[in-house]
């Protein structure tokens, strides 16, 4: 190596000699204890109004929650109450239908018109019923379900098959699809 080399290789040494170092201690701006305290007032003041905001939030929030629970309270309350209303007002006239029938067979009607007029009342009393959802189980000649009917006896009858209703005692009802009511049948056995 030459003289050149060796001088225009920085040493890394000689180049932190060359730079001028670093004051030891810049200065800093210190706060006075007077300007501290006010610095942590003006913090304690931003902080509590924030505290009081959200506070204030949440006793509006209470407050909304508080409502609808009551309202929601009341509106459950009146739809028990008044659930009925509508299936009543359908039953009305049917009532009526009743009445009429027995003042009728109290004057004396004849037996024809009272058969009609029951036949009437008993029309409109199914229709207020499957308006409501109501539906009617009649299964003379259908296969034994006990899901749906209940078996009062057993008997042995020609020509049916065993496991099939013979006949409906009573007949079944269903309401929205869940069972009222079984049908009361006699259910033909094998011989």
């Amino acid at each position: 190596m030459s003289q050149e080399d060796i001088t225009a290789t920085p040493n890394p040494a000689a180049a932190a000699e060359a730079q001028p170092a670093p004051a030891a201690h810049e200065e800093l701006p210190v706060a006075t204890p007077e300007q501290e305290l006010e610095n942590l007032r003006a913090e304690l003041a931003a902080v509590s109004a924030k505290a009081e905001a959200h506070w204030n939030e949440f006793l509006a929030a209470r407050a909304e929650m508080d409502n609808l629970r009551r309202r929601s309270e009341r509106d459950l309350a009146n739809a028990h109450k008044f659930a009925l209303e509508k299936f009543f007002a359908e039953l009305l006239p049917v009532r009526d239908g009743l009445e009429m029938g027995i003042q009728a067979a109290v004057e004396g009607a004849d037996f024809a018109k009272l058969r009609e007029g029951s036949e009437m009342t008993l029309r409109m009393l199914a229709a207020a019923m499957a308006k409501f959802g109501l539906v009617e189980l009649d299964p003379a000649g259908q296969k034994f379900n006990p899901e749906q009917h209940e078996a009062l006896a057993m008997a042995p009858v020609p020509g049916v098959e065993p496991n099939h209703v013979v006949q409906v005692v009573q007949k079944g009802y269903v309401l929205n699809e869940r069972l009222v009511r079984p049908a009361k049948v006699i259910v033909a056995k094998a011989p």
